[in-house]
């Protein structure tokens, strides 16, 4: 009986991928046998120390997701490079704090160019090739507990990561059924730059702890597992969900 978690001569794109959860999930697929596309404004010499030590072929696309500028080259570099488009991830965030009474219009727009905005663009531009082919493909946003939640002094944020579950379903009601499943992870309190203000907030970091039935923050290889399932033939009937990877935070 076949793996239904193997990932072998599959190509996947991963976006923010040069560190934090962008490079846990690129080195998941690698480890399930997929050619990573790496995505990312800085150096991914980490990143790619890690795929290619799993075997994965590895192809580092510098790119800013700010702007839409680098979407078509994106997936232009990757159809070159593989000739083929199996999944992809949109995993590039960024955020902004500050009070909702004292929020500014250019922290709004720079996180939601990122996080929503680019995430749909580059949605659409994967898919014209996956539904294009035989074999459709796979698309995972990260979303977040703040997908379900309000949170505090993040408004945008909050924005986009609610925005990003409803397009997820959205995607999933009008690719479905041509082969392409659409599907999100809602990370909970993990290890990243985006997360570094709260944990070094001794009192914040406390509350955030006392929450969490796993008792700890989440780590690069808790998020792995989640991606590689979405985008492996064990999910080929999973469609439109918003799976959260929290730690049992949402349970509480």
């Amino acid at each position: 009986m076949p793996n239904a978690f193997d990932l072998s001569g599959q190509t996947a794109i991963v976006t923010g991928a040069n560190t934090g959860l962008g490079q846990g999930i690129a080195v998941a697929l690698a480890r399930a046998g997929a050619a990573i596309a790496a995505v990312g404004r800085s150096s991914m010499e980490e990143t790619r120390s890690l795929v290619e030590e799993s075997g994965a072929a590895f192809l580092e696309i510098t790119a800013d997701l700010g702007s839409l500028e680098p979407i078509g080259r994106i997936v232009a570099e990757t159809l070159a490079w593989r000739g083929r488009i199996d999944a992809l991830v949109n995993n590039a965030g960024i955020i902004r704090r500050a009070d909702a009474i004292d929020f500014t219009e250019q922290d709004w727009d720079d996180v939601m160019n990122v996080n929503l905005k680019s995430a749909f663009f580059l949605s659409q531009a994967a898919a014209r090739h996956m539904l294009s082919r035989e074999g459709g493909g796979r698309i995972v946003n990260i979303a977040s507990l703040l997908s379900f939640q309000g949170g505090i002094r993040i408004p945008s944020y909050t924005a986009s990561k609610s925005g990003l579950a409803g397009l997820t379903r959205l995607l999933a009601c009008e690719w479905a059924g041509k082969g392409v499943n659409v599907n999100a992870i809602a990370p909970g309190y993990f290890v990243t730059n985006n997360t570094e203000a709260l944990r070094n907030d001794p009192d914040r970091s406390g509350q955030i702890l006392a929450r969490i039935p796993a008792g700890r923050w989440g780590e690069q290889d808790d998020i792995g597992g989640a991606a590689v399932f979405l985008c492996s033939p064990a999910a080929a009937y999973v469609h439109g969900i918003v799976l959260p990877v929290d730690g049992g935070w949402l349970a509480r």
